[in-house]
């Protein structure tokens, strides 16, 4: 009774066993981001996605798993030979996802290995038509026409390459040598630019402001020459007013050249001075110019000339600096007035009227003109006689 009992206790577990082996291999759980493929005695049935599958036991089997996530590979430097005989190591990086799971593992045996040959190829196929200055230079046209090439290749392999960057590109010893020296000669000959500028500048902006200052200088300089001009001139017109309005007689003016006779002869150089005889009559002729005849009337030119010596005097009171056309007028003006006084005081002083000397003196008349003859003047108001001035003794 005891053999039996055993024997079926013994099948129960193998028959136990059996049927948990078998659900073992039915049941499958692909994870996300994968796929797999299944085959059918030995013949590619279906593909598994993401979740819970079964398989028949005995019968099916799973030939790959393939991760369905964008991968990253780095390939090793490659030597690559440039236009120029120039060999150059340059690293490479693919970026790449698989897109069909079939195509990937039944086209071609490691795709891996796949691309990372058909890099390397392309590589030097595009570094050999450029130089070393167009390789360092052209990363990005070299990245796209390694991408162009990689995915036109793997399209049917189920693999989308997505990009492809060039991690560098190292040329030889020899060659990065040359190449600092010319980055710093490069960086010598823009630091000399640059001073030379700089220097060129300040020479200019130095320049303009020495132009500028000359012009201010010379501007100012102006100004006071006119200022002193309009002073000297208002101290002379008053002068002349106050003289022909004060009415000085012949003895104040002999005593005023009496009292100047000792300041010239103080000066180092005045040894010996010499008066004309002539000197007398001309003191009285011009202090009959400047006075006038004592208790004559007033003649209509002197009262002309007053009237136009007072607006003078009203003019050169203001400071403000008149027009160029307006002060060549009375400029104009008044040396028509001082003509007039001057015609004035020689009619007072008795002299003839000679219109040889006056034609020299008015624009457009001849000095050749016949003269008229002149009217006999009339004598003039009997003046005392001006002090004669002491005459300096030669052996002083």
């Amino acid at each position: 009774m005891n053999e039996p009992i055993s024997v079926g206790w013994i099948m129960a577990a193998v028959i136990a066993l059996v049927v948990i082996i078998v659900i073992g291999k039915s049941v499958r759980i692909v994870p996300q981001a994968q796929s797999w493929l299944v085959e059918r005695l030995g013949r590619y049935s279906h593909t598994f996605e993401a979740g819970l599958h079964l398989l028949i036991p005995f019968v099916d089997r799973v030939r790959a798993q393939v991760d369905l996530r964008e991968q990253v590979v780095s390939f090793p430097p490659q030597p690559v030979i440039t236009s120029d005989n120039l060999v150059v190591s340059i690293d490479t990086v693919i970026y790449f996802q698989v897109t069909d799971p079939k195509s990937a593992v039944y086209e071609i045996a490691n795709y891996i290995i796949g691309i990372e040959q058909l890099t390397v190829t392309t590589l030097r196929n595009v570094i050999g038509s450029m130089d070393l200055e167009q390789t360092l230079t052209s990363r990005d046209q070299i990245n796209g026409q390694l991408r162009g090439v990689l995915d036109e290749a793997t399209g049917r392999w189920g693999i989308r390459v997505n990009r492809v960057e060039l991690k560098s590109i190292d040329p030889p010893q020899s060659i990065q040598g040359a190449m600092e020296q010319q980055m710093r000669a490069e960086r010598d000959r823009r630091a000399a630019i640059l001073q030379a500028e700089g220097v060129k500048q300040s020479q200019i902006l130095t320049a303009e402001g020495e132009k500028q200052s000359a012009i201010l200088r010379a501007e100012g300089s102006a100004q006071a020459r006119i200022l002193e001009a309009e002073g000297e001139s208002r101290a002379i017109l008053q002068v002349f007013d106050a003289i022909h309005e004060g009415d000085a007689d012949p003895k104040l003016l002999a005593y005023q050249y009496l009292q100047t006779l000792p300041q010239i002869a103080q000066g180092p150089a005045s040894k010996m001075w010499l008066v004309p005889t002539e000197f007398t009559s001309a003191l009285g002729a011009v202090v009959q110019g400047l006075g006038g005849g004592a208790g004559g009337p007033e003649a209509p030119a002197d009262s002309a000339a007053r009237e136009d010596r007072q607006r003078n005097r009203q003019s050169f009171t203001s400071g403000a600096l008149a027009d160029p056309a307006e002060a060549l007028a009375e400029a104009r003006r008044q040396a028509q007035a001082a003509t007039a006084d001057a015609t004035s005081a020689g009619q007072r002083s008795g002299r003839p009227r000679d219109r040889k000397v006056e034609a020299g003196q008015q624009p457009g008349t001849p000095s050749s003109h016949p003269s008229t003859p002149a009217v006999p003047p009339t004598p003039p108001a009997p003046q005392p006689p001006a002090p004669q001035p002491p005459v300096a003794d030669p052996e002083q």
